[in-house]
């Protein structure tokens, strides 16, 4: 299933979810929908992430509070949630003495799967990993790059509907970091598998995900598509010129444009996107200032985080 897509089946339901270890309130009233596709879960260290993942994986006893995942209740099914989701800790997780294969072997087989097929599967998805030969040796000599594509492995060889990926390029280079999301971005776009992509990255967020929740003090600050979060308040353009920009910006100034100054000399062009483009080069032309790059402007992911951050200080004071 194609994330962009319109049909987007809402997967995971939540309402009303609290939970209290003793006097610490970890989530408070957290009320969120789901969609097949590549969802973001965002928020400070402390935020809540890991509880609302143990609730969607039915690790913990509810304080109030009701949902579904996959349309099995989290109260009473969850054991069979569990057998439809594949879950990659931030933490390692290996039996040490044991190969990269025979660990994967071993994965599959509390799957259910025979030994011989759980051996090919294990290969197979090793191989989709991007392990190579390192599978042979024992799972205590691997670097942190292969112990992630080992628990990314471990997370779908049992081929789930739902995928909880926690922190997932975290210790990769940047090679094997777009490796990493590009497997992401398969499965979800090829195989039609629902992703929960948790994560500090921002920018990984940004090349996978379709929605994103931002949650703070165990509460939901944001859920939305990335593309709506993304628009801003008001239709602009981001412009880098060549030479003389306060040349340029006097110039498109006299002709009515409102000019922002950005960083790196970057100017940010608000107005009528139509009326921009079609100008645009014709007033660069007449300053005497060649443009390098014309973009229609968007919020930064990092600023949405920030915004959400904020809104949550301003409200716990």
């Amino acid at each position: 299933m194609n994330p962009d897509s319109q049909d987007r089946k809402t997967l995971i339901r939540l309402k009303n979810i609290t939970k209290d270890y003793g006097k610490f309130r970890a989530l408070e009233n957290v009320s969120l929908e789901m969609k097949s596709g590549v969802t973001g879960l965002l928020g400070p260290n402390g935020a809540g992430k890991s509880t609302l993942i143990k609730v969607v994986l039915g690790l913990v006893k509810l304080t109030a509070g009701e949902g579904d995942v996959l349309g099995m209740s989290i109260r009473t099914q969850t054991k069979l949630i569990r057998d439809r989701v594949g879950y990659m800790p931030e933490d390692d997780c290996y039996i040490p003495g044991l190969s990269g294969i025979r660990m994967m072997q071993f994965s599959a087989r509390l799957s259910g799967l025979p030994s011989l097929e759980a051996l090919r599967r294990g290969h197979e998805i090793l191989d989709f990993a991007g392990a190579g030969q390192e599978r042979y040796r024992p799972v205590e000599t691997y670097s942190t790059g292969m112990r992630q594509k080992l628990k990314f492995a471990q997370a779908i060889v049992h081929d789930p509907d739902l995928l909880i990926l926690d922190e997932p390029t975290s210790g990769l280079d940047p090679e094997e970091r777009v490796a990493m999301l590009s497997r992401v971005k398969t499965l979800s776009r090829k195989h039609g598998k629902t992703v929960i992509l948790c994560t500090h990255i921002l920018p990984d967020v940004q090349e996978t995900c379709h929605d994103v929740i931002i949650i703070a003090k165990g509460k939901v600050r944001i859920t939305d598509s990335l593309e709506t979060l993304s628009r801003p308040v008001s239709p602009s353009y981001h412009i880098r010129p060549f030479g003389d920009a306060d040349k340029l910006v006097s110039h498109l100034q006299a002709e009515g444009v409102t000019v922002e100054s950005g960083d790196h000399g970057e100017l940010t062009l608000i107005g009528d996107m139509e009326m921009l483009a079609k100008n645009i080069w014709k007033w660069s032309d007449e300053a005497g200032v060649p443009i390098r790059s014309l973009t229609p402007a968007k919020n930064s992911m990092e600023q949405i985080f920030l915004d959400a951050v904020k809104e949550k200080s301003d409200a716990h004071p």
